[in-house]
């Protein structure tokens, strides 16, 4: 018994696995519908649904049947449900039930009392408000303008009949403000059939769902055009939730953090980079950052960082004190050492937020570096932010460490140039003396201020600063000492004189490398006056526009190319962590889908069957027995083979002939056996031999 149950064990399993699918899995995924409750067909009519709760309760109302408090609130679920024609609809297209709580809730309230006792109605209709244009309804002959843009678009699939809808109108009217400039938005109700249906989910068997009820989202990123590649939202149906959703996963800008008084400083301030301009958002409420403020952060993560603070009544004075910071909702602009924070108070919307970012994006003295330095004028190889026609143009540049010294010299040079355009402003209203060289080189844009990070950029610097002390200003820091440097580059363009420098031979091509413009550069070894270092600056320009000196062209370094500071997208942790739980959060919709197929059981079923049939079918066959190891058969005479001839046996015998003779054919030769009477001659005298 045992052997032949472990024999049959495979087709037992799947048997039982069958008829499990079919008793329990089936009827809970296939409940009885609300038609089957009030005895007609599915998607009848609502004249048959009321004729069918009016029959019933005809029986019920002169007491002829009493039913049971339990059967009498499926009855009037079903009728209330299927004489509105909204819910109807989304519940024959959709399979939409949205109310399905609330008969499961009067169940258990009125469980054991008479039908007599349950108040009526169990559904509470929903005020049908089709005039509500800010939600953007479209219909079929809208979408394809949508794709259209250049823009992601989030549609919302909602019903006028829908309790859920109602209340998330309001919500919805806050994402589209959040949305604003960064994705389109759209409104497609269930009437539009043909459309809704495109956006629906299908069931194995065909059924149209949506996984989450509605209101349900979709979003097609950008370049995204059919249903293959759009996106659903499965979350918590909040304005943060949502937004958070469309930025990280529609849009992928990156995220903006949260710091708290605490960590601002090490963690933020400390870590960005220095020629960035920091802006911290004090939020009250400590929602996420909207998509259009990391839309800008990604535009601008180049020259500007952005962060997050909690607004808290306790840490109000700190703020104050800082960086002069009231109230929330505010943002402030950090730029360089000593410039008072630029503080902006209350809301903004997309539209002031880019502009307040263009306006204060460059810091009073930027960082010269591989992106910016054609942008400052600070290149040889390129042209004066005053344009191609200028000629001769100066770059002051401040060379140091990163450190407190070259903070102070940086604070420096931003009073020189406050100083420089004020006498500048100040001229041309008439209420100044006569402006300097370098005010009118300011004005003009033939001078740039900056500032170079020496350690980085250490070659660069070395070939500006060739001096003794240089390696107090450039390169790694060896001691205590930081001595910044200021210098100025006089750039010089000449098309004749540059024509004029030729190879020195017919394979000398290094006049080829050299830069375009010329440079002369000058070391400043006073004090830290401002007075002083702008009566310098002028100087080094009214010699460099007046007087005819050497035009020096070189090859100079290259300014090391920076790494950019690393955007944080998504949710903290290891990429491939995440994906691998997508993934299997992937697999187990997947399985959870296929479920509810009413072909599994009779397959489970007919595999059971045919394993069945195949062991048995082995089992049954005859087995035959062994049959004893066969002799070989001793030749008879009749078998006998006839004896050749002699004359074939003669040839048969010379074929088979040994080819070598054995060594018993081979003669003896005279040395191998001594002769009889065979003696050993004695030696005679005066021989040769000893």
């Amino acid at each position: 018994m045992a052997s032949t149950i472990k024999a049959y064990s495979v087709p037992l399993i799947l048997f039982s696995v069958a008829v499990f699918y079919q008793l329990v899995v089936i009827p809970t995924s296939f409940p009885t519908s609300h038609y089957d409750v009030l005895g007609i067909k599915r998607y009848s009519p609502v004249d048959e649904v009321k004729e069918a709760y009016e029959k019933l309760s005809a029986k019920w109302d002169p007491g002829l049947e009493v039913p049971k408090a339990v059967d009498f609130i499926k009855v009037q679920y079903a009728y209330e449900l299927l004489k509105n024609n909204l819910w109807k609809r989304n519940y024959d297209l959709f399979g939409i039930d949205e109310q399905r709580g609330v008969l499961e809730k009067v169940k258990v309230q009125y469980a054991g009392k008479k039908f007599s006792e349950i108040s009526l109605p169990l559904l509470d209709e929903v005020a049908l408000n089709t005039e509500d244009h800010n939600l953007n309804f479209i219909t079929s002959n809208d979408v394809r303008s949508l794709f259209n843009h250049d823009k992601a678009s989030v549609i919302m699939l909602y019903s006028f009949g829908s309790k859920l809808c109602a209340q998330f109108s309001d919500v919805w009217k806050r994402i589209v403000t959040l949305l604003d400039g960064v994705a389109n938005t759209a409104v497609v109700e269930l009437g539009e059939a043909q459309l809704a249906a495109y956006f629906a989910e299908k069931k194995p068997t065909g059924q149209l769902f949506f996984r989450n009820g509605l209101p349900s989202l979709v979003a097609f990123p950008l370049g995204c055009k059919s249903v293959d590649c759009i996106n659903r939202f499965g979350g918590e149906l909040s304005a943060d939730d949502i937004t958070d959703w469309v930025a990280t996963t529609v849009l992928h800008l990156p995220r903006i953090l949260y710091y708290s008084k605490d960590t601002l400083g090490q963690n933020f301030l400390a870590k960005s980079s220095p020629h960035k301009v920091k802006v911290i958002i004090f939020s009250e409420t400590g929602e996420r950052a909207v998509p259009f403020i990391r839309q800008t952060a990604k535009n601008y993560w180049d020259s500007v960082s952005f962060a997050f603070v909690l607004w808290r009544e306790e840490d109000s004075s700190v703020w104050l004190d800082a960086f002069g910071v009231e109230v929330a909702p505010a943002m402030i602009f950090l730029k360089d050492p000593g410039v008072k924070p630029i503080v902006h108070h209350g809301s903004i919307n997309s539209t002031s937020f880019v502009q307040l970012i263009e306006q204060n994006k460059q810091q009073a003295i930027p960082q010269l570096r591989s992106r910016t330095s054609m942008e400052l004028g600070c290149d040889a190889r390129g042209y004066s932010r005053a344009g191609s026609d200028t000629s001769t143009w100066y770059c002051a540049i401040i060379a140091g460490r990163l450190g407190t010294e070259l903070n102070k010299m940086r604070e420096t040079i931003r009073r020189v140039k406050e100083t420089l355009t004020t006498d500048s402003e100040a001229y041309e209203a008439d209420e100044g003396p006569m402006v300097s060289p370098a005010a009118v080189a300011l004005k003009g844009k033939r001078l740039s201020f900056t500032w170079l990070d020496g350690e980085a950029q250490k070659k660069y610097c070395f070939f500006y600063i060739s001096s003794e002390s240089s390696y107090e200003t450039c390169g790694p820091r060896r001691d205590l000492s930081d001595v910044p440097r200021l210098f100025i580059a006089r750039y010089k363009r000449d098309a004749t004189k540059a024509k004029e420098i030729k190879p020195r031979s017919l394979f000398d091509t290094s006049s080829e490398d050299l830069d375009l413009a010329a440079q002369l550069v000058a070391l400043y070894n006073g004090s830290s006056e401002i007075s002083e270092i702008v009566q310098w600056i002028s100087k080094i320009i009214d010699d460099g526009d007046s007087k005819d000196l050497p035009f020096y062209r070189v090859k100079s370094p290259e300014l090391v190319l920076e790494d950019p500071e690393p955007m944080r997208f998504g949710h903290a942790g290891s990429s491939f962590i995440n994906n691998v739980l997508k993934w299997i959060a992937h697999i187990k919709v997947a399985i959870y889908d296929r479920l509810d197929d009413p072909r599994i059981g009779p397959v489970f079923f007919l595999a059971s069957l045919l394993s069945f049939g195949t062991i048995w079918l082995k089992k049954s066959q005859p087995t035959l027995p062994s049959q004893p190891a066969r002799q070989p058969d001793l030749p008879n005479e009749s078998t006998k083979p006839s004896q050749p001839s002699a004359k074939e046996g003669s040839k048969a015998r010379r074929r088979n002939r040994p080819r070598t003779a054995s060594k018993g054919d081979i003669p003896p030769s005279i040395t191998d056996f001594e002769p009889p009477n065979a003696y050993q001659m004695p030696q005679l005298s005066g021989s040769d031999s000893e």
